[in-house]
């Protein structure tokens, strides 16, 4: 069935944009609001950032516009991403964006004139500072990479130029492909971005799956030169950039902001590569047998263990897997919940022009928004607690930090989400010692959550590690190069336990996180920290709940490194992936045992 447009959808399964403005005129409001405040610090400060009392008395009111910012932005940006067919949506976001970057543009006189001064005036403004003390800090480390004053205002104002590749993306992807059914079986059936990702990816019927993924790849195919031009943009924006601001490669570049070193992001990647692809092969192979597969194709890795036992879930219900589910983390957060329920934070629908996939946003002075496309599936189930694991995180963080302390690293940010996932499956684990619903629990875990972060996105990760690789020895990639990259990666990463069908090597098409720097591989970085806190938390208790909610709520004022080990972990060494990637060999062990013993009995 022909997904819904957007003002077809049912009201409540829509979020509600009103907790942030009640009106457009109380966004425009806020804009002008904007405009004031950036003038009265070009006024009170240009040419004044002499002194430790001054600079904290003008960060202290950058913070104050910033949080405007936040809001305003967000505002116009969600509306987009529900609906890529809004043309006054678009047309609005899009003047919101360049009225925003042009305030910052003319502030960004603020960091030049402070990094302009001697270092002992700096180091007492962070002294004195509290709110501003991690701002300046960072400013500080980023001084060798600071360029001329009017070169930054130039780079700042072009921001939205910056974006470009990705909105280029976004309307291909979103607003442009129109995809004609295709026929299965002598049946004829739908075709779209979100019904391929959310439903015929996951369909029992062999003839009905693979004729949707040849239907499907064959659409994008005809939008790869396109795609690649736009990633090759990207790209190149920040290789120049990296170059200009005097880093020795994009990947050093790109860890900057991430606060790590090259050592733990090649560490995720090449050990998950060798460790975790045998685990993952025989998965594959168990799947091939379980459901008489002649051969096992790349279009049959999403296939669930046991698809007639994946119960259909409406969204009340949702609540209370999740509610109960997440009910070690207290009362608190149960609450958090329930309010997102209630308050209508999640965007449940699925129409023509939205977003495919999930998201939270997390607006600074204000709650989460979340975006998914819901289909009843247990899945669906898994991604909602995902993504209010980051509506905690940053419920949590926003309380307790400055609007500059919430800026927590990517390498961190999806620990606390998968973190609510696994939480979830060993609750359920507890709830029902049927052998069947025990392999059912474990292979949802391998199929979903495991398999996202450390497969899915870990693949894309070793892919763009490839692509960056190219970039810094100076050369570029176009789709031919980038889709033999991919395959390579995937042949590499499967052996001869999959057949990497026609069109798999597209897959670098398909993900929205390449425009987002060194972001993929992140997924399964916070995995492994959640893997192991989740492990504290069952052995220890309360403790370990304790300890993870102090990290919630310390935001950006831990590098990755402290922020785990105030959690217990020590993500300087291989043990805890290595630990990590023998709990997924186990799980899979287990399904396989209890798939034998389901069969015998």
């Amino acid at each position: 069935m022909e997904p819904l447009k957007r003002n077809e959808v049912p009201l409540p399964l829509t979020w509600d944009l009103s907790a942030l403005y009640a009106t457009e005129a109380d966004m425009y409001a806020d804009v002008e609001k904007m405009e004031r405040l950036c003038r009265e610090l070009e006024q009170d400060f240009k040419g004044q950032l002499h002194t430790p009392e001054q600079i904290n008395a003008c960060l202290d009111r950058l913070r104050a516009l910033t949080q405007i910012a936040t809001l305003v932005t967000h505002y116009t940006d969600l509306a987009v991403s529900v609906d890529y067919y809004d043309v006054p949506a678009q047309e609005r976001n899009d003047q919101i964006g360049l009225k925003v970057s042009g305030i910052f543009s003319r502030l960004s006189f603020i960091d030049s004139e402070i990094l302009a001064q001697d270092t002992a005036v700096l180091e007492s403004a962070i002294c004195q500072a509290k709110e501003n003390r991690l701002y300046l800090q960072d400013l500080l480390s980023q001084k060798p990479h600071r360029l001329h004053p009017e070169t930054e205002r130039v780079l700042s104002a072009l921001s939205p130029v910056f974006g470009a590749p990705y909105q280029i993306y976004n309307m291909a992807k979103l607003a442009d492909m129109r995809f004609p059914s295709f026929t299965a079986g002598g049946k004829e059936y739908p075709l779209g971005y979100s019904l391929f990702e959310d439903d015929y990816e996951y369909e029992s019927d062999t003839q009905v799956r693979r004729a949707a993924f040849a239907a499907f790849s064959e659409k994008i195919g005809a939008y790869a030169n396109v795609t690649a031009a736009a990633y090759q943009a990207n790209l190149q924006a920040e290789k120049i950039l990296s170059s200009l601001r005097g880093y020795s490669s994009v990947f050093d570049y790109l860890l900057f902001e991430q606060k790590v070193d090259l050592s733990l992001y090649h560490r995720q990647i090449d050990l998950i590569l060798e460790h975790l692809a045998p685990h993952m092969r025989k998965y594959a192979r168990l799947l091939q047998k379980i459901h008489g597969l002649d051969r096992m194709t790349f279009a049959d890795l999403k296939l669930a263990v046991d698809p007639e036992y994946d119960p259909r879930v409406t969204i009340e219900e949702s609540r209370r897997y999740i509610e109960e589910g997440l009910s070690v983390l207290g009362a608190d957060y149960q609450e958090m919940i329930r309010q997102a329920y209630r308050e209508r934070w999640v965007d449940f629908a699925k129409n023509q022009g939205k977003s495919t996939g999930g998201f939270c946003a997390s607006p600074y002075g204000a709650h989460s928004f979340i975006l998914l496309n819901w289909n009843e599936r247990m899945s669906d189930v898994f991604t909602l607690a995902h993504e209010l694991g980051h509506a905690g995180h940053f419920k949590a963080c926003n309380q307790a930090q400055s609007i500059f302390d919430t800026n927590v690293s990517t390498y961190f940010v999806e620990a606390p989400s998968t973190m609510n996932e696994l939480l979830m499956a060993h609750y359920l684990l507890k709830t029902n010692p049927d052998k069947r619903f025990r392999r059912w629990v474990l292979s949802s875990m391998i199929g979903h959550t495991y398999y996202h972060n450390f497969v899915t996105h870990l693949l894309e990760a070793a892919f763009q590690r490839e692509v960056y690789r190219i970039l810094d020895g100076g050369g570029s990639v176009q789709a031919e190069t980038l889709s033999r990259i991919m395959r390579e990666t995937l042949e590499k990463f499967w052996g001869d336990a999959v057949e990497i069908l026609p069109g798999a090597e597209l897959t670098w098409m398909r993900q929205p996180h390449y425009y987002m720097g060194l972001y993929s591989y992140t997924y399964s970085a916070g995995l492994t920290i959640a893997t192991q806190v989740c492990a504290r938390i069952e052995r220890e208790g309360q403790p370990a709940v304790d300890d993870w909610k102090r990290v919630l709520a310390a935001g950006s004022t831990g590098t990755p490194v402290q922020l785990a080990r105030m959690a217990g972990v020590d993500i300087t060494t291989d043990a805890p992936l290595l630990d990590t990637i023998r709990q997924i060999g186990e799980n899979i062990d287990e399904i396989c045992r209890l798939t034998q013993e389901l069969e015998e009995s």
